[in-house]
């Protein structure tokens, strides 16, 4: 162990060798914390605490595996196999699994993603009567998530004046009748949201002394990673759990606070000396990844923040080069500049497309960056977007297994009871519904008693709905002698999935064949995975609650030399060579919905702060005049955070814009000239005859007095007299940059150039548009 202690510096040495009290270690970005926190456990380790005893919450379930392997490396892996590690979510599912009774959920619960979530409330809306426009149900979903999280059950709503009126001034004065009928619909489905995994955890915790005193007890060494961004229920189960031992570590950065949205509570960091007595600060200060402009650029941002933590983030690293700010004409223009860039740099590097990363406010600024990348033939991969198990066919296989495990889950059955067609339609479901809802059961034990019920439906029907129900008993009595991998490969033959997808012969429906083959090799390495962990069997409960609690991080590329492309957000905890952070632009970056309050501000200012710090040697800031904009071209103006980076850290493309002056009226109102009622004029006496083409001498002052076009390029550039223009001489392009002229054609507004550019090839120009310069 002594070997491993010896590789830490002094500030990452202290808070290891700490064994007991509670301590908080303030880690900058790219300080090393998670090396602290890994090697801080295989010293407790070391130093004899029981492996049973240590809980670690992190911020990922990958990032909990990273440190698990790291950990047996050390310790071995005989011991690492015990340690309680994960994310929160996956945590306290754990532990509500075994306490499940005490709450009147069965062991075997099945965990709705948002999705499922979705669209029960949006079934609730429908039978409710309500108007869809104004019950949305993702904003709904959305409220009831955020009541959650804040500990806030339907009885303490109801007992909440200012939310029940909150929600009638808001035109939905039912809000506390949807989120009564959901939370009684879930349950009566044996399901629990994300939300319900930390709200039953404080509920169980809370309600029965004996279960918070058995973990307690179990848990007497308590670690959490980025503590900055926990909420208000995640902050309590922490408080009770450590509460007897006190031998807690936080480790986490206010200055990297980005998820306010999500629930975050910033002050949990902030105030966490005042909840514990005798707390043991520590600071990581010497950032390993960044070069120092990097570095410093960072801390010149994050000081405008007034809400933090005192810390100076400093580096050994050399200078490297500045970072790179760049103005372009439109989305487009950008999307070309990065996929340029990236590939310049790694002709010049020679690297791979994994070693970048383009970072951008909102998912929809992908599409332009993704043009260019695809036209360039750089390969990359979009994070955030539709996970491999939110895709419909996965949906489908996934809702027949959990069917097996747990047959009152609602939303699956709804699902596949007629997928594929097997004659039981819509109104069939709706009575189905109705007579669930009435007799307070699940849909399928209506099923299982539909020689007592008088549903009204003809005996082809219920035989249909008879022989379903036959089909997914014979999975579950399979699922008793099988492991996963064999009840899904029997689900997805027996059901017809596979078949009816075969019907489907286009590329796409190929595709879902793959997909569905793909997962069942993803079921079999989960299997093969589980027989080396402690405690599990692989079985189909506990591949279910891996996918249900799976984040899009955690998900296995198979290809990682993909350029990344992913928000902000997504890109806390990673790091990168080269970052490309696009849409540097005011009501875009800082957000213009996240601007109403100073707290609102700093976050922003923490998210371009989080966003900076991915980079370890070049940063590169872009932002545009323009963009396309809920479908209209908007103009733009530079963000205010690159104008708050200290300049000696900046190298810019183009010229700073100077002043322009923005009309306060629309020039549109005043029409067109219409010159055919003009009259004509007879020339002025001894005026000089026009020339239909200026002499040499012309053109030489002409040159002197180009006009400047739109401000676009900061050059001064013209396309009013090309007369100039012969085959071998060079110009310069604001988007194709520098070439040379091969040959011309054309007359009149009909004149074309040839021109053979250094970066982008051949292009044959109109020359009454191109604006070019000549060099």
């Amino acid at each position: 162990m002594e070997e491993y202690i010896a590789e830490l510096n002094d500030a990452q040495r202290a808070p290891v060798l700490q064994i007991d009290g509670p301590m908080i270690v303030i880690a900058g970005a790219g300080s090393g914390k998670t090396r602290v926190l890994t090697y801080r456990i295989a010293y407790l380790m070391h130093k004899g605490v029981d492996s049973f005893n240590i809980l670690s919450l992190t911020f990922t379930n990958k990032a909990a595996r990273e440190m698990k392997k790291r950990i047996a490396s050390i310790v071995g892996p005989s011991e690492a196999k015990n340690l309680w590690m994960g994310t929160f979510h996956s945590i306290f599912a754990k532990i509500l699994r075994f306490e499940a009774d005490k709450l009147g959920y069965p062991s075997n619960f099945t965990i709705y993603d948002t999705q499922d979530s979705q669209r029960l409330i949006a079934s609730i809306i429908k039978e409710m009567g309500l108007d869809k426009d104004i019950y949305k149900y993702k904003q709904v979903y959305s409220r009831i998530s955020s009541y959650k999280n804040s500990l806030i059950t339907v009885k303490a709503y109801f007992q909440n004046a200012d939310l029940v009126e909150a929600d009638a001034m808001a035109k939905r004065p039912r809000m506390g009748e949807i989120y009564e009928h959901y939370v009684d619909r879930c349950f009566k489905a044996g399901a629990m949201d994300f939300d319900d995994l930390l709200l039953k955890t404080n509920e169980l915790l809370n309600r029965f002394p004996e279960v918070l005193a058995k973990y307690q007890n179990r848990f007497r060494y308590i670690l959490v990673d980025e503590y900055q961004d926990t909420n208000h229920s995640q902050y309590l189960i922490v408080r009770a759990l450590s509460d007897k031992f006190q031998n807690i570590c936080v480790v986490g950065d206010d200055a990297q606070s980005i998820y306010a949205f999500r629930g975050a509570n910033i002050n949990n960091i902030l105030n966490f000396q005042k909840d514990y007595d005798n707390v043991q600060q520590y600071r990581l200060e010497q950032n390993y990844r960044s070069t120092k402009n990097i570095v410093e650029a960072a801390n010149s941002i994050i000081d405008k923040n007034k809400t933090k933590l005192d810390k100076v983030v400093w580096t050994a690293n050399n200078d490297g080069p500045k970072i790179i700010v760049n103005r372009l004409i439109t989305d487009g223009d950008e999307g070309r500049f990065v996929a340029s860039s990236i590939f310049e740099n790694q002709m010049q590097h020679q690297l791979g497309n994994g070693k970048f990363a383009i970072l951008y406010r909102t998912n929809a600024q992908s599409r332009a960056i993704e043009d260019a990348l695809r036209k360039r033939d750089i390969k990359y991969r979009i994070y955030g977007g539709l996970s491999f198990y939110q895709r419909k066919e996965i949906k489908d296989v996934l809702a027949y297994l959990r069917l097996v495990i747990n047959p009152k889950d609602e939303e699956a059955l709804k699902r596949v009871i007629n997928y594929p067609a097997r004659g039981i339609g819509g109104t069939t479901v709706d009575k189905l519904v109705v007579a669930a809802n009435h007799y307070d059961r699940s849909i399928f034990e209506v099923i299982e008693n539909l020689d007592r019920i008088n549903l009204k439906i003809n005996s082809g029907t219920k035989t249909r709905l008879e022989n379903f129900i036959t089909m997914i008993k014979s999975f579950q009595v399979t699922n008793e002698t099988s492991d996963a991998f064999i009840l899904a490969e029997v689900v997805a033959k027996k059901t017809g999935l596979l078949q009816e997808l075969k019907k489907d012969g286009t590329p796409e429906g190929i595709a879902r064949i793959e997909n569905i083959e793909e997962l069942l090799n993803g079921i079999r390495d989960f299997v093969e995975g589980q027989k080396e962990v402690a405690d599990v069997r692989g079985s189909l409960a506990e591949f279910l609650e891996d996918v249900a609690l799976a984040t899009d991080l955690d998900q296995d590329t198979g290809d990682d030399d993909r350029v990344a492309l992913m928000t902000i957000h997504l890109a806390k905890g990673l790091e990168f060579p080269y970052v490309y952070i696009v849409g540097m632009e005011e009501d875009l970056f800082p957000s213009g919905m996240s601007m109403n309050t100073r707290s609102e501000l700093e976050e922003e200012r923490r998210l371009f702060y989080v966003a900076l710090t991915r980079a370890e040697k070049q940063a590169y800031l872009t932002y545009t005049q323009s963009r396309y904009r809920w479908g209209k071209l908007v103009d733009a103006e530079p963000s205010r955070f690159i104008e708050e980076i200290d300049e000696q850290y900046l190298e810019y493309m183009t010229p700073v814009d100077g002043y322009r002056y923005k009309p306060l009226i629309d020039s549109d109102i005043f029409g067109e000239v219409d010159k055919s009622k003009l009259r004509l004029k007879k020339p002025v006496t001894g005026a000089p005859p026009l020339a239909h083409k200026p002499t040499e001498e012309q053109l030489r002052k002409l040159r002197k007095l180009r006009p400047v076009t739109d401000g676009t390029t900061g050059e001064n550039t013209t396309n009013l007299f090309d007369g100039d223009l012969i085959a071998g001489i060079a110009v310069e392009h604001m988007r194709f940059g520098r070439g040379k002229i091969l040959k011309i054609e054309g007359v009149g507004q009909d004149r074309k150039a040839e021109i053979l550019f250094e970066k982008g090839g051949m292009k044959k120009l109109l020359l009454r548009f191109a604006k070019l310069k000549i060099i």
